[in-house]
C-alpha cells in the first residue's frame, strides 16, 4: 500500500521535530549533571551522595575551574644570620590557647582582658583560618571570604599580644582549604571520576606534592612570621583515609619530603615551625615541634614514647582540657579562660 504523499510529509515533520525535542532534552540532561557534580561528596561510609547544603558555601555561577595563571613564589633556603640553626634549643611549652570556637562566640573585649592578665613570655597559640579557607586576619595571601570572626578585632589582638611580649603561635590548616581548592583545581586531590575529593565537612584537600600547594603554604607561613607570630602549628598534614582519592607517588614520602621543605624554607633560629602529626611520615629535622590533641592524662606517658619525637620534654606538646600534672612533663598548652 503506498502512503500518500501529504501523509509521508507529516511523518517526516513530526519525525524531525521529535528529534529535535530528543537533542535538547539531551542538552538539557547534560547540564543539569554538569550542575548535580558540584553538589557530590564522597565519604568513606555511604560513597557518594548528594549534599545540597554546599549551595550556601557557593554563590551562585562560582565554579571550580582552572585559574589562567597559579601565582607561586620562589621556595628559598634562609642564609646568614637567618639560618636554621638545628642545635638551637627550643624552651619547654607551658601556656595557653584561643580556638575559633571561642573567637566566634566570645566578646574580644574578654579575650584582651584574659591576655592582658599574661605574664611576658606566655606561649598562646591561636587559631588563624578555618577549614573553609576563611582568614580571621587581614591576610594578603588570599582574597579575604566572609568569617564569623571580626578581623579588624582580630588585628588588635594580635598586635597587643605582640607588645605583651608573648610567644605567640599560630594555628593553620594545611591540607584542608575549600575555598582554595574551588579557585585551584590543579592542586586539589582528585577522584577517579575527575572531581576534586570532599570531606565530611564538605571540605576540598590539597596535594602535598603539588607546587601550587607548597607556594600557598610558604606563603601563609611567612605571612604569619611577618606578623609577628614566633610559630606556627600546621593541623590537616595528612592524606585522608579513603580509597576515592587517585594519587600516584608514595604518599609517606611526599609528606615527608613536604614537611621538610616547608621547615628548610621558613624556619630560623627565632621561628619554628611544627606539626599536629596525624599521618605516616617522618618529621623533618630544625625548629619544629610535634603536637598532640585528645589525648587523655594517663596515656600521655606512652603517647609521648609512640611520638617518634627524641626530646619530648621540649619538642613534644599536648593540647589539653584538664590541669593533670601528668602533662606538665612535656610542654603542654590549656584553655586561655583556664589561665583565671
Amino acid at each position: 500500500m503506498k502512503i500518500p504523499y501529504r501523509t509521508r510529509q507529516l511523518l517526516k515533520g513530526i519525525a524531525i521535530t521529535l528529534l529535535i525535542l530528543a537533542l535538547i532534552g539531551l542538552v538539557i540532561w547534560g547540564l543539569w549533571i554538569l550542575w548535580l557534580s558540584r553538589f557530590v561528596v564522597y565519604t568513606r561510609d555511604e560513597g557518594a551522595r548528594l549534599d545540597f547544603s554546599l549551595s550556601q558555601e557557593i554563590s551562585e555561577g562560582e565554579l571550580a575551574v582552572e585559574p589562567e595563571s597559579v601565582p607561586t613564589i620562589g621556595i628559598y633556603y634562609n642564609e646568614g644570620e637567618d639560618a636554621i640553626t638545628a642545635n638551637q634549643p627550643l624552651a619547654q611549652l607551658n601556656g595557653y590557647y584561643i580556638t575559633q570556637q571561642v573567637l566566634e562566640t566570645e566578646n574580644f573585649d574578654t579575650i584582651l582582658s584574659q591576655v592582658e592578665a599574661l605574664p611576658k613570655g606566655t606561649p598562646v597559640m591561636v587559631d588563624v583560618k578555618s577549614i573553609k579557607g576563611s582568614f580571621f586576619y587581614a591576610s594578603s595571601v588570599s582574597t579575604q571570604r566572609n568569617s564569623a570572626i571580626d578581623t579588624e578585632a582580630m588585628e588588635q589582638l594580635i598586635t597587643r599580644m605582640n607588645e605583651k611580649g608573648l610567644y605567640l603561635i599560630a594555628r593553620l590548616p594545611a591540607l584542608r582549604d575549600f575555598y582554595y581548592g574551588l579557585d585551584h583545581v590543579p592542586d586539589g586531590l582528585p577522584t577517579s571520576g575527575g572531581y576534586l575529593w570532599m570531606d565530611d565537612a564538605s571540605c576540598y584537600w590539597l596535594n602535598p606534592a603539588s607546587e601550587g600547594t607548597r607556594n600557598y603554604l610558604v606563603q601563609q607561613i611567612q605571612e604569619l612570621r611577618s606578623k609577628g607570630f614566633d610559630e606556627v602549628v600546621l593541623t590537616d598534614f595528612y592524606f585522608p583515609a579513603t580509597d576515592q582519592i587517585v594519587f600516584s607517588g608514595d604518599k609517606s614520602q611526599t609528606l615527608t619530603e613536604t614537611a621538610q621543605l616547608l621547615v628548610d624554607a621558613c624556619c630560623s633560629d627565632s621561628f619554628a615551625l611544627s606539626f599536629v602529626k596525624a599521618g605516616d611520615y617522618t618529621l623533618p629535622t630544625g625548629r619544629t615541634r610535634v603536637y598532640l590533641e585528645g589525648v587523655e592524662a594517663a596515656e600521655a606517658d606512652q603517647a609521648a614514647q609512640d611520638s617518634g619525637v627524641a626530646d619530648t620534654a621540649v619538642n613534644l606538646v599536648f593540647l589539653a582540657q584538664s590541669h593533670d600534672t601528668r602533662y606538665d612533663t612535656y610542654g603542654v598548652l590549656r584553655p586561655l579562660a583556664s589561665a583565671h
